[in-house]
């Protein structure tokens, strides 16, 4: 088959085989090779030079041997001599040994000079350097509001000099440029007032590197600072990854009135307040907000359950303080008369509270705030009667976010931040050693599992279990006491010490910490990841003996291994999942409907997923219409939601409250990614909502970037290898980012599960070494018999997921581990791949509690499964054995059928993502991701056209990329001003000196101004009403 593509490739394209080869070598540039003189005279040059030179030394002598006639032999080994010189300077070390220079360094070869990170490609190409920025260590300001952020004077007045300069001789400050730049460099106080002009409303972009998703770039409006640190608001922290501890960001200026425009309107902060992979807030309070919010909002009474009578009971009170406004209660907290976290009686609209002054202030606040945001329209929010933890600070802003849309919210953001900060100063929470307090029980509970421990070791002596079993019970018995001790600890703290409320409120630390400080360190692993049996007994606040210390070492070693080789392979992830999307654009579609593809297919998803509605469900188009069921779960005639339209958080939660009771087993039919048949990029009906705005998706948006940095942004959080659990089988399954990778790579996974290849009825047969699992089908085959019943053979130990009696399908496991992807492809079809796959990644961010929508998964998963092979080629312009898109196949064989000639027919496949970034149809965007000297030879030979459709590939030849702002359909858009614009000349003062200047003309040398033909009388408007008139001009100029 490899063969026939070239000759194939020879004959489509029109290149002859004799071009290729060559008669005379190219030479590049002599800039390209330069030759630099060093101190000393010596000359420092390109290996490409002395590459060349062994080929003219070579050759030359090759010729004077020639013309002596030498013997064949010697003119032979000349000749091959010539062509490694050849090899060797267009690809170094291809062939047989690479020419190496001074000291064993192999050349740099005209190959080398285009592949890798260093290489022309990624380095020049898809690299460029920015003029106009600048970088500074960051430090916070709390003052600022979200969309702001904090200049240096200085670093301002060298990025705007130019139009500070401009801005001086038009004010004619100065008289040319050249005095302008005098003038700046002297900083006289005029400048700077220039300078505060010039910003104002010029938006600048900061950037903090690594810059692993799109939040990692957004547009700030400057603020003058002094000092030389750039000020960035607290809440934008979070999506930027950035602490205060040394952290630099970059500044980058938009110049063109486009770019501020882009600038201002996509990538301003408060425009950017939803996370696009998940679609919930990520400008959300951290840290000291947090602790702010939940002293403010705490109390230690279950107001909902209590009525203010058991309250005042409880207190030992006459009656609880009553107040009508939230002056009252602020006035009665200065004077000392309560806490913030006194139960009080509030009245809140028309309904009577029990409350406490800090969650009356705290609504009243960001009632305040949502109100102004709104104007005074729309819905007032429910009073927030409860203890405010991280978990429901951004419950509570995704909800805001949800109801008031996120751009009205960035203001009551700003409300949230001053109110909590200005309280966890109040509150003065710090740390002290004396807020650790380790349990009494400590020493009887440990004494009492000793007790077991030695009991197993004593049945161990006597033979009656294995040192495995020891070991397995010893491990259990040791993390049992761990969780008894740090319950003992927890019991002991109480609700109010500073420690326990910044893990409780989620400010800071976990109880996992706390119980490291104060309860016991528990078990460690070794440096194979086997659990030691000897658990650290003691704590930090205790602290460890010489051996307890040494057994931590191993964990803290693997701890820093782990996350110096994550970062790299987490990268090299998120580059692979980008070069397989990057084309994935949403597009018009040639149908009626210029959103939609016209699909008839759809996948069904459960409504309830682990016990709580499936958030994948939101955010899509519904595919049918989705109706409310009657009894037995059938669809009645109630309509819930239409077709084609969109389903929305509420949306789904109206879904789980009309489903009721059938919820649980419901699934809904919405579009997908995995089936839209758009034939480039997707529609907007398949792709759903675009999270990063929480509204549909628009025609350009560059959705497979989105999804490969959302799945690769938080692969640096995912664990290399988890502890494995003292050799029991089975259970070594990998897990965290190596398995991510193994999935997207399509890889046949370690310890996979076996699948059956026939359907049946199972029957388990246990023996003393292994299990054997017996399937007889039930169903008869294509001839009309019963096929043989088929065995499989198991180890003693491996955990089944069948069991006798059982009925299975084609395709099924029958014991635990990951599945190989190519077989259930063959087996199951193509839904049921797609499905496991995104279930699959999703169970790896799960368990590290990141939360990722299906769709980006899913979209990935569209990229390793839109190729097949073809099988036999029937009529078509296809060859056997040659990968294609599906669609291009469909075309063809919808071509041939017309003609009616025999279609080709084809097997599904699945492509791991480098695969399927090389065999992508673009051979740019392909050379500039791997293997470029093969990809560049193949294209050159087959005499492909690239058709430009992806972002690298217009990257890389310098255009605008097809996507967003870049794309046709918007650059022909006029930008016109809403109010007309003062004109210079339509002032009368202007206009009479210009007249006068032009009679001035035309007395002083004779010109006839009458010959200009200009319309002196009407042209002009009348004085200040800012329209220009359309000067007629002269059809000859006679001047």
């Amino acid at each position: 088959i490899k063969r026939l593509k070239v000759v194939e490739a020879f004959i489509k394209s029109g290149n002859k085989p004799e071009w290729m080869i060559l008669e005379a070598v190219p030479v590049i540039p002599p800039e390209l090779r330069p030759m630099v003189q060093l101190d000393g005279g010596r000359f420092a040059t390109s290996d490409l030079n002395d590459l060349y030179r062994r080929v003219i030394n070579r050759n030359n002598r090759l010729k004077r041997l020639l013309d002596l006639g030498a013997p064949e032999i010697i003119v032979n080994n000349e000749k091959r001599m010539l062509q490694e010189a050849v090899d060797a300077l267009f690809d170094n070390g291809r062939r047989g040994r690479a020419v190496t220079g001074p000291g064993n360094r192999p050349l740099k070869s005209l190959s080398d000079m285009l592949k890798g990170k260093q290489g022309r490609f990624r380095q020049n190409l898809l690299g460029k350097r920015v003029d106009y920025s600048g970088r500074s260590v960051i430090v916070a300001g709390p003052k600022l509001k979200l969309h702001q952020c904090g200049l240096p004077k200085i670093m301002a007045l060298e990025l705007f000099k130019p139009f500070i300069m401009s801005r001086l001789v038009e004010r004619k400050a100065v008289q040319n440029i050249k005095a302008a730049k005098k003038m700046v460099e002297s900083m006289i106080p005029e400048v700077w007032d220039v300078l505060e002009e010039v910003i104002a409303e010029h938006p600048v972009l900061l950037n903090r590197a690594p810059t692993l998703h799109r939040l990692g770039i957004q547009a700030f409006e400057p603020v003058l600072v002094e000092g030389k640190a750039i000020q960035v608001h607290p809440l934008v922290c979070h999506a930027f990854n950035a602490d205060f501890d040394g952290d630099q960001m970059a500044v980058h200026l938009p110049l063109s009135a486009e770019a501020q425009a882009e600038a201002r309107v996509l990538m301003l902060s408060a425009n950017n307040i939803l996370s696009p992979a998940s679609g919930r807030p990520l400008a959300t309070p951290t840290q000291d907000m947090v602790l702010g919010a939940y002293f403010l909002t705490y109390c230690e009474y279950d107001l909902d359950s209590m009525t203010a009578a058991d309250l005042a009971k409880t207190l030992k009170k006459n009656g609880l303080s009553r107040f009508r406004t939230e002056e009252d209660v602020e006035f009665a907290v200065e004077a000392e008369q309560m806490r913030f976290q006194d139960p009080i009686e509030y009245e809140w609209g028309d309904e009577r509270l029990l409350t406490t002054p800090g969650r009356v202030i705290f609504n009243a606040e960001v009632e305040r705030a949502l109100h102004d945001a709104t104007g005074g329209e729309g819905e007032d929010h429910p009073f927030l009667n409860r203890t405010l933890t991280k978990r429901e600070l951004d419950q509570f802003i995704g909800d805001l976010v949800e109801r008031y849309g996120p751009n009205t919210i960035a203001a009551a953001l700003d409300v949230i931040k001053s109110l909590t900060f200005r309280f966890a100063t109040r509150a003065g929470i710090t740390i002290s050693k004396n807020d650790i307090v380790i349990p009494g029980s400590k020493e009887e509970i440990l004494a009492r599992f000793e007790e077991e421990v030695s009991k197993v070791g004593r049945e161990y002596d006597r033979g009656l279990m294995t040192e495995e079993e020891r070991d397995e019970r010893i491990v259990a018995i040791w993390t049992e006491a761990t969780e008894v001790v740090a319950n003992a600890m927890m019991a002991n703290l109480s609700p109010t010490n500073p420690i326990y409320m910044m893990a409780n409120s989620g400010a800071r630390g976990s109880f996992n910490q706390i119980r490291q400080l104060a309860g016991m360190r528990g078990l460690m692993a070794d440096p194979k990841g086997e659990i030691i049996a000897r658990p650290i007994k003691a704590n930090f606040m205790e602290g460890l003996t010489v051996l307890e210390y040494f057994i931590s070492t191993h964990g803290a070693r693997k701890g820093l291994a782990d996350t110096a080789l994550r970062t790299a392979d987490s990268g090299y992830l998120t580059r692979r999942l980008v070069d397989v999307s990057q084309d994935v654009i949403i597009r018009d579609q040639p149908g009626k409907n210029p959103s939609d593809c016209g699909t008839k297919e759809y996948v069904d998803l459960a409504l309830i997923l682990d016990e709580s509605p499936n958030k994948s469900v939101a955010g899509r188009v519904a595919a049918l219409d989705i109706m409310k069921p009657i009894k037995d779960g059938k669809p009645g005639k109630v309509l819930v939601i239409s077709k084609g339209e969109e389903i929305t958080m509420s949306g789904l939660r109206k879904l789980v409250d009309e489903f009721g009771e059938y919820a649980t087993t419901a699934t809904i039919p919405v579009r997908s990614v995995l089936k839209c048949r758009s034939e480039y990029g997707l529609c907007r009906y398949c792709y759903g909502t675009f999270l990063a705005t929480g509204g549909p998706a628009e025609i350009g948006d560059a959705v497979g970037i989105i999804a490969a940095q959302s799945i690769g942004e938080p692969g640096t959080q995912l664990t290399m290898r988890t502890f494995h659990t003292g050799g029991v089988a089975g259970a070594d399954i990998t897990h965290g980012l190596p398995r991510v990778v193994e999935i997207f790579e399509a890889r046949n996974p370690k310890g996979a599960g076996t699948l059956t290849d026939v359907a049946g009825k199972v029957d388990v047969d246990d023996s003393e070494r292994t299990i054997k699992v017996t399937i007889t089908p039930t169903a008869i085959d294509e001839k009309g018999e019963l096929p043989d019943p088929k065995e499989y053979a198991f180890p003693r130990r491996t955990r089944l997921k069948v069991a006798t009696g059982q009925l299975v399908e084609s395709g099924d496991a029958l014991n635990e581990g990951s599945l190989n992807p190519t077989d259930l492809l063959s087996l199951k079809g193509a839904t049921a791949i797609e499905l496991y796959l995104v279930g699959e990644v999703q169970n790896v961010y799960k368990s590290q509690g990141v939360e990722i929508h299906d769709k980006h998964i899913e979209l990935i998963v569209r990229q390793m499964l839109k190729k097949v092979r073809v099988e036999s080629a029937g009529e078509t312009a296809l060859l056997p054995g040659q990968l294609v898109d599906r669609v291009v196949l469909e075309r063809e064989n919808l071509r041939v059928k017309k003609e009616k000639g025999e279609q080709a027919t084809f097997d599904p496949i699945i492509l791991g993502i480098t695969k399927a970034s090389l065999a992508t149809e673009s051979f740019l965007s392909a050379a500039s991701f791997q293997e470029t000297t093969k990809v560049l030879t193949d294209a050159a030979i087959e005499g492909k056209t690239d058709r430009l459709l992806g972002l690298k590939e217009n990257v890389i030849i310098g255009k605008l990329i097809p996507a967003a702002t870049g794309l046709k359909q918007y650059r022909q858009i006029s930008i016109e001003p809403t109010e007309p614009l003062p004109v210079t000349f339509a002032r009368p003062e202007a206009e009479a000196e210009l007249l006068a200047a032009l009679e001035e003309i035309g007395e002083g040398d004779g010109f006839d101004l009458d010959a200009l033909g200009l319309p002196f009388d009407e042209g002009l408007p009348a004085a200040g009403d800012g329209d220009v008139a359309e000067l007629e001009t002269p059809a000859e100029d006679e001047s």
